[in-house]
């Protein structure tokens, strides 16, 4: 058997650039006028919990659950009302029937290791038509570290396998795999990866090959 574990934002939607700016209008709304970080790839941990934590900690504010939770509530809201106005995020190209076949795949269990909270993750996924009612999801409710997110992830999948994939399109993702000792497909122009999956047995695999050189 073989573990497929997918991440979410610019490799299964095409939502990281408006993922970043609802999250950051949401802190905002919450938080008011607060400095962030030049760019995600300054922060240790890239995700919604992880870069919350740092980002109160860089401005002198007091962690609570209660504002994260306010933030979180805002950020979804933000999420809904994108949609409702310009629509689903648009796939990947290919991405929902690779995911399906995959689903769908004897040897293979697929699961969603998200640095995003789960909340919003599950309103862009089914809004854009993807079936995960079968689909294991971890996110950042569940961890603030991508590594433990995605072991969790594959916990959930409840086995071992023989090969271990991480599909991803940032550089926390390919960094987070090599660690964890898994194979490591990169989607998306930042990291030269795939940009369809509609060839994806053919283009996924040389990409596999290339990141174990």
């Amino acid at each position: 058997m073989h573990a497929k574990i997918f991440d979410i934002d610019g490799t299964l939607l095409q939502s990281a650039t408006i993922d970043d700016e609802l999250y950051r209008e949401a802190v905002v709304s919450v938080l008011g006028d607060v400095r962030f970080r030049p760019s995600l790839h300054e922060y240790d941990f890239v995700t919604d919990s992880g870069i919350l934590r740092q980002l109160l900690l860089d401005n002198e504010i007091g962690e609570t659950e209660s504002r994260a939770a306010e933030i979180k509530s805002c950020f979804l809201e933000l999420v809904r009302g994108h949609i409702s106005k310009h629509g689903p995020f648009p796939e990947v190209p290919g991405a929902r029937t690779y995911f399906d076949q995959l689903r769908m795949t004897e040897d293979c269990c697929v699961s969603i290791a998200t640095g995003g909270w789960r909340e919003t993750a599950l309103e862009k996924l089914s809004s854009s038509g993807f079936d995960i009612s079968d689909v294991p999801l971890a996110s950042s409710d569940d961890a603030w570290d991508r590594q433990e997110i995605m072991r969790i992830s594959l916990a959930q999948l409840g086995q071992s396998f023989e090969s271990i994939t991480y599909f991803g399109d940032g550089v926390w993702d390919r960094a987070a795999s090599e660690s964890l000792g898994w194979e490591f497909v990169a989607v998306g122009p930042d990291l030269g990866g795939i940009q369809s999956y509609l060839e994806s047995h053919i283009a996924i695999d040389t990409a596999a090959r290339r990141e174990e050189e």
